[in-house]
């Protein structure tokens, strides 16, 4: 299931030049030699977001000529009902007059503009509101794809403000931002989306031993020059010490610092401006082992070859986010894909959009995203969402004291059954 993820849709993308693809394994044998052992997660850094030849940085693989495709590219529909699921929220916390929807690693940018597509239908709505766009993008490649699909190429760099490092106005008038970091986006009421953005994040990897825990190291191999292997660490690491649990049951942990420190920040802003953050991505709650693994041209990829011309990625731990966000924020989830988008109406909105094609074509296309998104033996069952939202969205501050005095609080999209009225 989670090769399928990744879809298999059988086209290839272009081979580097042998020498870029050899230039990042040159890179790391030296770094080993000279230093020794790295972690999983300086090898998966290195390997994707390395100024030089770091993956995302150089290619960036999404879509159909890449190595991977994600919901978005499959069905605009995805995207739709993530914009009402931010529209339905903002409604039920009262309509604040500020909105900013800010998305972790946007990739292409199709989610962000299917979203901005239901926003403009819905303009009589937002229409009090002072809506904004800030997306998160390491890569110089991707934020470039994205700027002609959100603003059709019109952006300028953005000197005189020194934390988004570019801006431009969507085709529909509302204006975007580019940062580098989550930290760099301003304050304030907003929806954050991270869609397969935790996946690719560095982990780290343990395994437990007769002699107590140890951390699982990048090496040479040195029977073979210039191949890598794994190898365990001799004795604990600093990593083995923080970030293995005692009471796990586990025999083999990943586990991913970078997630924690990014759910801690978000944890943190929602606490104290409101608005909600929304998670999609593969992962499971605290109960898979090894889920390493790469992706190239859409076929699974040994993590250790070529690196630097393939996506890497490990499965979300959704019971390591909960415990992140440390109860500053309430979490609902994670629950299966295909659940979360039929409590959204997808079956609705497929009808519609059914009635509404005029050729067999279309309609097919329609009735093959619909079951790559929803079959549980495709992508249904193996992506999951996950939300973070302020403590009084779930329960009112004063019900306890007078629980009659106030109307119940609107049930949270996509995380309860709708009942269409």
């Amino acid at each position: 299931a989670a090769a399928a993820a990744r879809l298999c849709s059988g086209a290839g993308g272009e081979a580097e030049a042998a020498d870029g693809d050899g230039a990042m394994l040159r890179h790391l044998a030296r770094k080993l030699r000279a230093s020794g052992p790295v972690t999983v997660a300086e090898y998966m850094r290195e390997a994707l977001t390395n100024p030089g030849q770091g993956y995302y940085t150089r290619r960036g693989g999404v879509g159909e000529s890449g190595d991977f495709i994600t919901s978005p590219e499959i069905s605009q529909v995805f995207g739709e009902l993530i914009g009402i699921w931010c529209i339905s929220e903002w409604m039920a916390m009262g309509k604040p007059n500020t909105f900013q929807l800010v998305e972790l690693g946007p990739g292409r940018g199709t989610l962000t503009d299917d979203i901005l597509r239901v926003f403009k239908q819905l303009a009589s709505v937002l229409s009090k509101c002072d809506v904004s766009v800030h997306l998160v993008e390491v890569s110089p490649k991707l934020s470039e794809i994205q700027a002609v699909m959100l603003t059709g190429g019109k952006v300028q760099p953005n000197p005189e403000d020194k934390s988004a490092y570019m801006k431009g106005v969507s085709k529909t008038g509302i204006p975007i931002f580019w940062y580098r970091d989550i930290q760099d986006v301003p304050p304030g009421y907003s929806f954050y989306l991270a869609h397969e953005f935790f996946d690719a994040l560095p982990i780290h990897k343990f395994q437990r031993t007769e002699k107590g825990w140890r951390e699982v190291l990048v090496d040479i191999d040195p029977e073979v020059p210039d191949q890598l292997r794994f190898v365990l660490s001799p004795s604990r690491t600093p990593a083995t010490q923080n970030f293995i649990q005692p009471e796990e049951t586990r025999d083999h942990v990943e586990v991913c610092p970078e997630a924690g420190v990014i759910v801690q920040r978000l944890a943190s802003r929602i606490e104290k401006d409101g608005g909600a953050a929304l998670v999609a991505d593969y992962g499971h709650d605290g109960t898979k082992t090894d889920t390493f693994r790469g992706f190239r041209n859409h076929k699974l990829h040994d993590v250790l070859s070529a690196p630097g011309t393939a996506d890497l990625t490990a499965d979300v731990d959704f019971s390591y986010l909960r415990k992140m966000a440390q109860g500053r924020t309430a979490t609902l989830g994670p629950i299966k894909q295909r659940e979360f988008l039929k409590n959204m109406g997808i079956d609705l909105r497929l009808q519609v959009l059914l009635q509404n094609s005029g050729d067999t074509a279309t309609r097919d296309q329609l009735l093959q995203s619909y079951d790559m998104l929803m079959n549980p033996e495709k992508m249904g069952d193996c992506f999951h969402f996950f939300a973070l939202l302020p403590h009084h969205r779930l329960v009112h501050p004063d019900k306890k004291d007078k629980p009659e005095s106030k109307s119940p609080l609107p049930p949270v999209a996509g995380f309860n059954e709708l009942l269409l009225k």
